[in-house]
């Protein structure tokens, strides 16, 4: 009885310790990481959708629900929550990197390949962003190809501006001269590249004699190639 009393006393004052005015959360202090600063993630935004889902104190507010209020806020990919004596709480947070928009519907997709939603004018402030789009589940493969494409393009100085993975898994990218490049369905892990060296290596023909009046290239033949251009009259 002596012991459970004591308990019980002990408990009580651990209770009324904790819930001292001392340990109200009076900062929440946002950092990116390594101690960096945030580019897109404003205190007005924290203000109005991650601080009012803190519950508790220094002690008592639930470190995981906090993570998890603060990656509900757009532009945060990751965040990590951690206390400072004795009455703040610090916010690492990993921010996301815009690539592209991706699909139809307003939504951005980050160099990670991760699927966010932002605002579009803020993303675009350097410069217009290239167009994704492809099946559920595929984000990632998109994006990986998109960084082939632009490697495998650059001798010609070509630069993918679209690139659309089909529902039968077919690709289609178009440059940013505007001329779309059909080069189908990948039979091996070659396909595309072999395709893509093929345009490259006879690229500076079509532009000698067509200039820019090519509207498509189709690839998708397994020796040669289809074209449309503007302006092309049949000889008598």
């Amino acid at each position: 009885a002596v012991l459970a009393t004591a308990l019980a006393l002990l408990g009580s004052a651990v209770w009324w310790l904790v819930h001292r005015p001392l340990f109200t959360l009076r900062e929440v202090k946002l950092e990116g990481p390594d101690h960096g600063t945030l580019q897109h993630v404003s205190p007005s935004t924290v203000r109005g959708t991650a601080l009012p889902r803190i519950k508790g104190n220094f002690f008592t507010a639930n470190l995981e629900e906090v993570r998890v209020a603060f990656e509900s806020v757009p532009w945060v990919r990751r965040a990590a929550v951690r206390r400072e004596w004795p009455n703040k709480l610090v916010v690492v947070i990993d921010e996301h990197k815009p690539l592209g928009t991706w699909g139809e519907d307003g939504k951005l997709i980050s160099v990670e390949g991760d699927i966010f939603t932002a605002n579009l004018a803020e993303a675009e402030e350097e410069g217009d962003l290239p167009e994704f789009n492809g099946p559920a589940g595929s984000e990632r493969e998109v994006v990986a190809r998109y960084r082939d494409l632009a490697q495998w393009l650059a001798p010609v100085q070509l630069t993918p501006e679209a690139v659309e993975l089909s529902s039968r898994y077919a690709w289609t990218v178009k440059l940013g001269n505007g001329v779309t490049v059909e080069l189908g369905r990948e039979q091996n892990r070659e396909t595309l590249k072999n395709r893509v060296e093929r345009l490259v290596r006879i690229y500076p023909q079509l532009v000698a004699r067509l200039q820019d009046r090519i509207e498509s290239v189709d690839m998708r033949y397994p020796t040669g190639l289809a074209l449309k251009a503007s302006g092309l009259t049949l000889a008598p």
